[in-house]
């Protein structure tokens, strides 16, 4: 039996889609969607509970407002799958998500397969995006759209709750999992399309504080595997400062210097070229969070 866990948090309308693709699966297996409502306050819990006949693959799991990495942990003590496969509510899947990861997971018992997540805008027909090059992911272990044995989650520990605010939880539990020996099997073929709206001015103060917190869970990250890799990947490096810092003039292009120009691009249709332009500052937030935390001084190799 397989166990897709779902975390969620006040997305109605794009989970309604999610929830409608995994009831459409060409799978041969049996299967459940675990879906762990983390405190919502839309209409979530009440639509589920009363359209449950339209979703029978769907068990829905209550719970405070704790974060994702507590969500998920929630969904792992309650799936009676062998197999987890993760995602998140914002992710409308094809019909052959699930038989594509079964098909690379067959016969390969140390391992996990991490399927293709394509970004899109296109709240209608999310699924009509063409992969981008910016769609690329190199990391080792995200629960975007990944499949693992559950023993695995088990053995490695499951989530940290210590993370409980937004950023590297997936990437940190990831670390563990290498540690135990798992590869990674790439699966092109099990795609999900992340929907999420067309940037405007009105997400700034959300993305910042994100940003704020990603580096601040970035400082735990480290603190807890305090090597070189990660640190390159929490951006906690004088080459970050400096780039970050040359590209955003120390801080002086911001939110609200840059106005004007993401305006601009956003009335041309060019929302996603000002996210890019916004990334200058939102990064900058990103290094500065992780440089406020307490960090080891000294790297191990």
């Amino acid at each position: 039996m397989w166990s897709v866990i779902i975390p969620t948090y006040n997305r109605l309308p794009i989970l309604t889609k999610c929830l409608k693709a995994l009831e459409e699966q060409d799978f041969d297996q049996e299967y459940e969607v675990v879906v762990v409502d983390d405190g919502s306050t839309d209409d979530t819990i009440v639509f589920l509970q009363t359209n449950a006949n339209q979703f029978p693959h769907v068990r829905l799991i209550l719970q405070d407002h704790k974060g994702a990495a507590i969500a998920r942990n929630t969904g792992i003590d309650h799936a009676r799958g062998e197999t987890i496969v993760f995602i998140d509510s914002d992710l409308v899947v094809l019909s052959s998500f699930l038989s594509a990861h079964a098909k690379k997971l067959k016969d390969n018992d140390r391992c996990f397969t991490y399927g293709r997540v394509i970004n899109t805008a296109n709240f209608e027909h999310p699924t009509s995006e063409p992969f981008k090059l910016t769609d690329f992911s190199a990391a080792f272990f995200a629960t975007g759209n990944v499949a693992i044995g559950k023993r695995w989650l088990i053995e490695a520990g499951k989530f940290d709750p210590m993370f409980s605010q937004y950023g590297w939880e997936d990437l940190e539990l990831g670390v563990r999992l290498k540690k135990l020996g798992l590869k990674l099997i790439p699966c092109p073929e099990a795609v999900g399309y992340h929907w999420h709206p067309a940037f405007n001015l009105e997400q700034l103060p959300k993305l910042i504080e994100q940003e704020k917190q990603r580096g601040r869970m970035g400082v735990l990250f480290y603190q807890k595997h305090p090597t070189w890799q990660v640190r390159m990947m929490i951006q906690r490096t004088p080459l970050h400062v400096m780039l970050w810092g040359l590209l955003s003039c120390g801080g002086l292009l911001n939110e609200r210097t840059l106005a004007p120009l993401l305006k601009f691009l956003i009335d041309r249709g060019k929302s996603q070229w000002a996210l890019e332009v916004a990334r200058i500052f939102l990064n900058w937030y990103n290094v500065q969070g992780v440089y406020q935390g307490s960090i080891p001084q000294k790297d191990k190799p």
